[in-house]
């Protein structure tokens, strides 16, 4: 049977939900689809930041590869003609639809979100996304700010939405259309929060209490913190709230109180943004289509909410690199619904504390580059072949392996079977790594650290996740030439996960860890 996709693409999500153990967040509906899911509890993206993450998990190559680090060059000019996901899809009869934050809009996409290369119809935004930074944040004087901390009435706001609402309305509509015309279908959704501005719906607030909200376990910057692997957090300085507050540069803390209304507004977003994957996997329900569609659920990074004395991306630390990940697949993860038998009733946040698990969990280390492979032998596509070590002229392959094969969640079976013995009998296990990197324009955190050009870039930050580390190098970069020299070191980092799950002490330069 031909197997349509639903694919939930969210911006700034770190696993702040309840499936993946947080205890304060309400976010039911995505809870109650990882109980019919695979969820891996070590997903990461390859760059945090949004369009070269997304640019490379829609092509399946590593930012090295789109040579894409910032937000101004198109991969198939600037790099390679590389074939993308959606347009696997579509060349294999699909019909694939875009709706709203899919492709970083702009350049990247060459203003099109890479239509009509990826996506059937042209992909459809949110006629209100050009309002979202706008002053629509009503201050305690009345007035209307551009603030960071924005609860709203949604009624009071231009076109009387939000573009997240809007971006519901026409994947449902497009659902049913899909409905009627009996044809296998490719549905993208990208949903904007809890991307900043914070800006939400005001009666989620009621669900966080002030004084339920704690700051970051480590809200200080770590003693031995290399200052190039530090982001100074421009974009959220720049907020009209932030702003008022005076904060030095780039180290000066966020006052605490601040603190937690930031953390209050991020849990407060994620639950709206719950409301409306809930509407949406409702609807999939509502047009028959739950046991022939698979689902899968993840985001471009994740988010520093005040750890290591950081906010925002822009870092190879855990918090902004690690994402959410699941897949559901009817007869595959979960028991094959029956014909009009609901698998998602919508489930409202202000009255569901449900606590589900999720169907089964993984453990292993996975990367966002898999999912092109991934998702074409779920659907039971050719799986493109993996690329040769330089592909700027293959059209057609990707860097990251499949992980199907991970899919069966009694992890010891299959650790068994990847076991190796060489002819000295020592055994090894296949090590699953993570890659994931960070440019920079110096040493020392500056007003474009966040967010450099490729013509300011410096240093490349190459870091890798294994279950029990996180290590990471900063290298001398050449943007003319895309040349990193792993022999110029600027600066390094090493975490044990064990015992410092929170990555607050390197120890990259203590010599007993020679042999890691």
């Amino acid at each position: 049977d031909d197997m349509n996709v639903l694919f939930i693409v969210v911006d700034d999500l770190r696993p702040v939900l309840g499936c993946y153990g947080d205890k304060l967040v309400k976010s039911p509906n995505i809870d109650q689809l990882a109980s019919q899911s695979i969820v891996f509890s070590n997903a990461y993206a390859q760059q945090a930041v949004c369009a070269p993450s997304r640019v490379s998990f829609l092509t399946g190559r590593r930012p090295d590869t789109t040579r894409l680090y910032d937000f101004y060059s198109y991969w198939r000019v600037h790099a390679g003609n590389y074939s993308t996901m959606p347009q696997y899809f579509k060349e294999n009869g699909y019909m694939t639809l875009s709706v709203g934050k899919v492709f970083h809009p702009g350049v990247s996409s060459n203003y099109s979100d890479d239509y009509p290369y990826s996506w059937s119809i042209p992909p459809f935004h949110p006629s209100t996304e050009k309002y979202e930074n706008d002053k629509t944040c009503r201050g305690k004087d009345g007035r209307l700010y551009a603030n960071l901390v924005c609860p709203v009435d949604v009624t009071e706001m231009p076109g009387g939405t939000l573009p997240d609402i809007q971006t519901t309305e026409e994947a449902i509509r497009l659902l049913n259309v899909m409905k009627t015309k009996k044809q296998k279908f490719f549905l993208a959704v990208g949903y904007h929060k809890p991307h900043i501005p914070l800006r939400y719906p005001q009666e989620f607030l009621k669900l966080y209490p002030l004084e339920n909200i704690t700051l970051a376990p480590d809200p200080w910057v770590p003693e031995k913190l290399p200052s190039v692997a530090y982001n100074p957090w421009m974009d959220i300085r720049q907020r009209d709230d932030v702003k008022a507050l005076n904060v030095s540069f780039p180290y000066g803390p966020l006052p605490d109180d601040f603190q937690r209304q930031i953390r209050q507004s991020y849990y407060a977003a994620v639950s709206y943004l719950d409301m409306q994957v809930g509407l949406l996997l409702n609807a999939l329900d509502d047009v028959g289509l739950s046991s022939s569609t698979m689902v899968v659920f993840t985001a471009d990074h994740g988010w520093s909410l005040g750890e290591h004395g950081e906010w925002a991306k822009y870092s190879n630390f855990d918090v902004a690199t690690r994402v959410p990940l699941m897949f559901y697949v009817p007869g595959m993860t979960a028991s094959s619904a029956s014909q009009g038998e609901r698998v998602f009733p919508y489930l409202d946040p202000f009255s569901h504390t449900l606590g589900l698990v999720p169907q089964g969990q993984s453990k292993k280390v996975v990367e966002l580059v898999s999912l092109f492979s991934t998702l074409a032998e779920l659907a039971g596509l050719q799986v493109p072949p993996a690329c040769p070590e330089t592909s700027l002229h293959v059209a057609l392959c990707t860097e990251g392996a499949s992980i199907v094969q991970y899919f069966n969640s009694s992890e010891e079976k299959v650790e068994k079977e990847k076991d190796g013995c060489d002819d000295t009998n020592r055994c090894y296990k296949e090590e699953l790594v993570a890659f994931s990197q960070y440019p920079r324009p110096a040493d020392t955190p500056q007003w474009n650290s966040d967010k450099p050009k490729l013509k300011d870039i410096r240093i490349m930050g190459y870091s890798m996740r294994t279950i029990d580390y996180r290590y990471t190098v900063w290298v001398r970069f050449n943007p003319n030439n895309f040349s990193a020299d792993f022999e110029d070191v600027h600066a390094g980092e090493l975490y044990v996960v064990e015992t410092d799950p929170n990555q607050d002490y390197n120890i990259y330069n203590n010599t007993l860890h020679g042999h890691l």
